[in-house]
C-alpha cells in the first residue's frame, strides 16, 4: 500500500507543475523536461496547487471514472535545498506497473463481492413459489425422461452466433496495446497509466456492465438495435411456442404408449399370468371410503370432511363436457338447452385395462368403447336421476354413485352437480333454484373440497351466477380452479382479446382461484367423439392468438393439462386431511363405545344387520317348530274348529227340516239329499278355509307366544309383519279340495255304528250340539222379552214395550204349543190371525212378522227341547239299531245323523292334518324364507321394522368402525406409495 500511496503523491505532483508552467523561464512544458530535472522541480515547489490535467486520448470518452472526484491526498513535507539528481526511471516505471497488479486484484475483489451481494439482493426479492409448484404438472418436473436435450444442445446456436452478442473486446486489445506502447518509450506515464488504471476498474466495476460502449452510440445504432431485438424476441417467442406444442406432442406419444403397455399389463394381471392378488387401487379405496360416509350421514354433515372435485358452474356452461373429456368418454345424458343433470353424480376415476364404467349397487360393466354400451349407459343415468326425482319437484340431491376405469385416467373422485340457474321457467318446480343453491352450497362448504369452477367463455362474463357463489363459499380461492370453456367462440365474437386475458386472470370477477384454465369441448355436435375434439382443440390453442401474444400459457390450455392439474390438487388435499378425519373417527368411535358400556353392558354392539339376521333365526326356528306339533293336537284343532264353522248349517239346513218329516224314510232321504249337495258345494272349501285359519293361528301363536327371559322385544315388529306378509302369498294347495271332497263324500255315506262306544259318542256329540243350540235360544228369546222377574227384582231393570209386546206374544204362542205338542214348524195364516186377535183383546197391538218372529224362536226352543228328550231314550238303542228299529217303536235316525257328522268332521281333521304337517307347513317355511329374503334387501323395510335406540347406537358404532378400518388402511397405503 505504501507504494500506490507514493504512486498517487507523485501524480498529484506533476498535476500541479502542469498547471503552473507559466513560472517556469521560457514555459518549457512538463512533458520536455528531462526526468531529472522534473524531479528536482518538483523538489523546488512543494507548496503549489496540484490539478489533474485533460488528457487527450481514445480512452477517455469511454472511462466510467471521469465523473468521480478525486480523493483529498494528504502530501508529506518537502524538505528545501539542493538535492543530487539521478536517472531511476526504470525503477520508478517497475513500480508504476506494480500499481497496475494491485489495481486489477483489488478491483476484482471488490467487483466480485458486489456482484454477490446485488445478486442476493434481487433473489430475496424473488417470490417463492414453492406452494404453486403444484399446478406445474409433475411431467414438467420429469421432462428429462421423455426430451432429448443432446438433440437440443445440437440445435442450439453455434458459439460464432453467441459472439456476436459478447462485448467488443478488440478495442479493448487496441487500447492495451496503446498502454504497453506507452510504457516502453516512456512517453505521457503518469496520465496514460491513470486513464489504464480507470479502464481496469471500468472492467471490474460491480456496478458497471462490459456492454455500457455500446449504449453511447448513435441514436441511429440504437434504433437499429431496438428494432433488431424486437424481431428476435418476437421470433423466439414463435419458435418457444412451436417448441412447447412439439413437446406436447411428444408428450402425448408417449403417454399414449404408455396408456398401451399399461393396458397389456393389466390384461395380463387379470388373466393371472402372474399368479398374484390384485391389491384395491388408491382411489378405489378412497372412493370406498366415501360411499361409506355418504350411507352413513346423508345430510353432508360428515361425509364432506374428505376432499372429492366438486364441478359446479351455470347451466350450459359446460360441466358435463369438460367431466367427459376428463373420463374420455361421452357418458352423461345430453340436450339442448334443457336441464339434463337432476341429481348430483360421483365419478370415481380409476386406472384399468379397459374403459368400462359400472355402477356401485350394479355388476353389469359398460364397455366405454362401444357405441351400444355408450347408449345404454347414458339411458340408465338418465332413469336413475329420474327415479331419485321425488313427485312435484325437478332435482333431487341423492347422488348417484358410478365408478369409470380406463388406461390413462387420472385418478380423482368428482361430483357433477345440476347447473346453477337464474330462472325458473315452465314445467320445473318452484323451488327449483333454491334447491340447487342448496345442493351445490352443501358440497362446497366442505373446507376440503376442491371447487371446480366452470365458466363459459361464450357468454358475457357479467351474467355468470356461479362466480359469486363460489366466492362466498371459498372467497380466498384457496381449493378453487377456474375454467373458462368455449374459448373458440369466445376468441371469435370477443372484439378485445385482451377481455379473455382478464378473465382468464381473474380480473373480471370477485373470485378468486388457485389456477386458471381455458379448455375447448367440441364445435357444439354432440355426436363428436373424444378424440375428434382432442384434436380440434389442440388445433385450436396451437393457432390461437391467445398463445401467440402470451395472454395465456402453455400449461394453461387442454383439458389434458387441466386434468393433471386437478389430480394433484386433489391427492395434495388428500393427504393433507385423511389424516385429520382419521384421527376424528377415532375420536367418534370411543365415544359411541362409552355409551354403549354404560347403557347394555351385557348386551353384543349388533347393528341392523346382525339384529335382522338373528330375528331371522329365530322366525324360521318357529316355522319348524310347527312341525313338531303333534297329529293329535292337530286332528283336535281341526276338528273342533270345523264343527264351529259348520254346525249352524248341520242344525238348521239338515237336521230341522228332516226332523219335520213324519217317518223314518223320508227323515234319511232328506238328510242323503242335503248332505250331498252340501259336500258338493261348500264343504271342501269350508274344510280348507278351517285348516288355513287353523295354520295361522298356531303360525301366530309360535311367533307372538313370549320366551321368558331369553325374548327380546326389539323384534316384535318385525315378527308381525313377516307373519302378515306370509299368510298373504300363501295359497293352499288347489287339488287339496278336489281330494277332499272325495273323502268327505265316502265318510258320509258310511250309516254303519260298528260298536256302542261309537253310538254312546254319537248321543254325547248330539246332545252338547243341541245343548249349545238351545243355550242361544234361550239367550235369544231372554233379549227379546227382557229381564223375567227375578232379575227386574234383583237388578232393578225393567223390561222396553216392545220387550212387554214380545213377552205377550210369546205367552200366546206357548199355550198354543202345549194344546198341540206335535205342531209343526211354522204357522198357518188362521193362527196367526187368532194369535192377533187374542193379543189384541188384551189391549195389545201386534204385527204379523212379530208373531212370527217370536213363533220362530219359541218353536227352536220347544223342538230342542224335544230333540234332548228323544236323546235321552236313544242311550238304550244301540240294541234296537242293531236290529234296523224292527219291532220297535223307537226310532233313532237323528242319532246315526250326527255320528255320520260326527265321523266325517274325524276323517276330514285326519286328511287336513296330512296335509298340513307333509306340505303347507313346508310351503309355508318357503314363504317366510321368501319373504325374510325380500326384507334383508330392502333398506328402508328393515329400518322401518328394527327401530330403537340400542339399534341406531350399534348402527353408528359399526359405520364409525368400518369407515376407520377403511381410512387407516388407506393412509397405509397412501404411506407405501410415497
Amino acid at each position: 500500500m505504501w507504494r500506490l500511496r507514493r504512486a498517487a503523491v507523485a501524480c498529484e505532483v506533476c498535476q500541479s507543475l502542469v498547471k503552473h508552467s507559466s513560472g517556469i523561464k521560457g514555459n518549457l512544458p512538463l512533458q520536455k523536461l528531462h526526468l531529472a530535472s522534473r524531479n528536482g522541480y518538483h523538489s523546488r515547489h512543494p507548496t503549489l496547487k496540484l490539478q489533474r490535467p485533460h488528457l487527450r486520448t481514445s480512452f477517455q470518452q469511454f472511462s466510467s471514472l471521469t465523473n468521480l472526484p478525486l480523493r483529498k491526498l494528504k502530501l508529506s513535507p518537502v524538505k528545501y535545498g539542493y538535492q543530487p539528481h539521478r536517472n531511476f526511471w526504470p525503477a520508478r516505471l517497475a513500480a508504476r506497473l506494480l500499481k497496475l497488479r494491485y489495481l486489477i486484484l483489488g478491483s476484482a475483489v471488490g467487483g466480485g463481492y458486489t456482484a454477490k451481494k446485488t445478486f442476493d439482493e434481487w433473489k430475496d426479492m424473488i417470490p417463492d413459489l414453492s406452494d404453486y409448484k403444484w399446478i406445474v404438472p409433475d411431467i414438467v418436473w420429469e421432462i428429462d425422461e421423455y426430451i432429448d436435450f443432446e438433440k437440443i444442445r445440437k440445435a442450439l446456436p453455434s458459439s460464432e452466433d453467441l459472439a456476436k452478442f459478447a462485448p467488443d473486446m478488440d478495442k479493448i486489445v487496441e487500447s492495451l496495446s496503446l498502454l504497453k506502447d506507452f510504457f516502453t518509450t516512456g512517453h505521457k506515464l503518469v496520465s496514460e497509466v491513470i486513464d489504464a488504471s480507470d479502464l481496469l476498474l471500468l472492467l471490474g466495476s460491480p456496478g458497471e456492465t462490459a456492454f455500457r460502449a455500446t449504449d453511447r452510440g448513435s441514436e441511429n445504432d440504437k434504433h437499429y438495435r431496438k428494432v433488431s431485438d424486437k424481431e428476435k424476441i418476437d421470433q423466439l417467442q414463435e419458435e418457444l411456442l412451436h417448441t412447447q406444442l412439439k413437446y406436447q406432442r411428444i408428450l402425448e406419444r408417449l403417454e399414449k404408449e404408455n396408456k398401451e403397455l399399461r393396458k397389456l399389463v393389466l390384461q395380463k394381471d387379470d388373466k393371472g399370468i402372474h399368479h398374484r392378488k390384485l391389491k384395491k387401487s388408491l382411489i378405489d379405496m378412497y372412493s370406498e371410503v366415501l360411499d361409506v360416509l355418504s350411507d352413513y350421514d346423508a345430510s353432508y354433515n360428515t361425509q364432506d370432511h374428505l376432499p372429492r372435485v366438486v364441478v359446479v358452474g351455470d347451466q350450459s356452461a359446460g360441466k358435463t363436457s369438460v367431466l367427459e373429456m376428463i373420463a374420455q368418454a361421452r357418458i352423461f345424458p345430453r340436450g339442448s338447452g334443457e336441464m339434463m343433470t337432476r341429481s348430483p353424480v360421483k365419478v370415481t376415476l380409476s386406472e384399468g385395462p379397459h374403459h368400462v364404467a359400472l355402477f356401485k349397487d350394479s355388476s353389469r360393466e359398460f364397455d366405454l368403447t362401444k357405441e351400444e354400451d355408450l347408449a345404454a349407459l347414458r339411458h340408465e343415468i338418465e332413469l336413475r336421476m329420474r327415479k331419485n326425482v321425488k313427485e312435484g319437484c325437478t332435482v333431487s340431491p341423492e347422488t348417484i354413485s358410478l365408478n369409470v376405469k380406463g388406461p390413462g385416467l387420472q385418478r380423482m373422485v368428482l361430483v357433477d352437480l345440476p347447473g346453477v340457474i337464474n330462472t325458473v321457467t315452465s314445467g320445473m318446480a318452484p323451488d327449483t333454484k333454491e334447491t340447487i343453491f342448496s345442493i351445490s352450497k352443501a358440497y362446497m362448504q366442505n373446507p376440503n373440497a376442491i371447487i371446480l369452477c366452470i365458466q363459459d367463455g361464450s357468454v358475457d362474463a357479467e351474467r355468470s351466477i356461479v362466480t359469486d357463489l363460489v366466492s362466498q363459499m371459498d372467497p380466498h380461492g384457496r381449493r378453487t380452479i377456474f375454467v373458462l370453456t368455449k374459448v373458440d367462440l369466445a376468441e371469435k365474437n370477443v372484439a378485445s382479446p385482451s377481455r379473455i386475458q382478464q378473465i382468464i386472470e381473474g380480473k373480471l370477477f370477485p373470485m378468486k382461484a388457485l389456477g386458471y384454465f381455458a379448455v375447448v369441448t367440441g364445435k357444439g355436435n354432440s355426436s363428436e367423439s373424444i378424440e375428434a375434439i382432442k384434436e380440434y382443440e389442440e388445433e385450436f390453442f396451437q393457432n390461437s392468438r391467445l398463445l401467440k401474444t402470451s395472454m395465456l400459457k402453455a400449461h394453461q390450455v387442454t383439458t389434458r393439462n387441466l386434468s393433471l392439474a386437478v389430480s394433484d390438487c386433489f391427492w395434495k388435499m388428500v393427504r393433507e386431511s385423511v389424516e385429520q378425519q382419521a384421527d376424528s373417527f377415532k375420536a367418534t368411535r370411543f365415544n359411541l363405545e362409552t355409551e354403549w358400556k354404560n347403557n347394555y353392558p351385557r348386551l353384543r354392539e349388533l347393528d341392523r344387520n346382525e339384529l335382522f339376521e338373528k330375528a331371522k333365526n329365530e322366525i324360521l326356528d318357529e316355522v319348524i317348530s310347527l312341525s313338531q306339533v303333534t297329529p293329535k293336537h292337530w286332528e283336535e284343532i281341526l276338528q273342533q274348529s270345523l264343527w264351529e264353522r259348520v254346525s249352524t248349517h248341520v242344525i238348521e239346513n239338515i237336521y230341522l227340516p228332516a226332523a219335520q218329516t213324519m217317518n223314518s224314510g223320508t227323515f234319511n232321504t232328506t238328510v242323503d239329499i242335503k248332505l250331498k249337495q252340501w259336500t258338493d258345494k261348500q264343504l271342501p272349501n269350508k274344510a280348507v278355509e278351517v285348516a288355513w285359519e287353523t295354520l295361522q293361528e298356531e303360525f301366530s301363536r309360535f311367533m307372538t307366544e313370549p320366551k321368558g327371559k331369553e325374548h327380546d322385544d326389539i323384534f316384535d315388529k318385525l315378527k308381525e309383519a313377516v307373519k302378515e306378509e306370509s299368510i298373504k302369498r300363501h295359497k293352499w294347495n288347489d287339488f287339496a279340495e278336489d281330494s277332499l271332497r272325495v273323502i268327505q263324500h265316502n265318510a258320509l255315506e258310511d250309516r254303519s255304528i260298528s260298536d256302542k262306544q261309537q253310538w254312546d259318542a254319537a248321543i254325547y256329540f248330539m246332545e252338547e250340539a243341541l245343548q249349545a243350540r238351545l243355550k242361544d235360544t234361550e239367550n235369544a228369546i231372554e233379549n227379546m222379552i227382557g229381564p223375567d222377574w227375578k232379575k227386574r227384582w234383583l237388578y232393578w231393570k225393567n223390561r222396553t214395550q216392545e220387550q212387554c209386546v214380545h213377552n205377550e206374544t210369546k205367552n200366546e204362542l206357548e199355550k198354543m204349543l202345549k194344546c198341540n205338542e206335535e205342531h209343526p214348524a211354522y204357522l198357518a195364516s188362521d193362527e196367526i190371525t187368532t194369535v192377533r186377535k187374542n193379543l189384541e183383546s188384551r189391549g195389545v197391538e201386534v204385527d204379523p212378522s212379530l208373531i212370527k218372529d217370536t213363533w220362530h224362536q219359541v218353536y227352536r226352543r220347544h223342538f230342542l227341547k224335544t230333540a234332548l228328550n228323544h236323546c235321552n231314550l236313544c242311550r238304550r238303542g244301540f240294541y234296537y239299531y242293531q236290529r234296523h228299529f224292527v219291532d220297535s217303536e223307537l226310532e233313532c235316525n237323528d242319532v246315526v245323523l250326527f255320528w255320520r257328522i260326527q265321523r266325517m268332521l274325524a276323517i276330514t281333521a285326519n286328511t287336513l292334518r296330512q296335509q298340513l304337517t307333509n306340505t303347507e307347513v313346508r310351503r309355508l317355511e318357503k314363504n317366510v324364507k321368501e319373504v325374510l329374503e325380500d326384507f334383508a334387501e330392502d333398506g328402508e323395510k328393515k329400518i322401518k321394522l328394527l327401530t330403537g335406540k340400542r339399534v341406531q347406537l350399534a348402527e353408528d358404532l359399526k359405520k364409525v368402525r368400518e369407515i376407520q378400518e377403511k381410512l387407516d388402511a388407506f393412509i397405509e397405503a397412501l404411506h407405501q406409495e410415497k
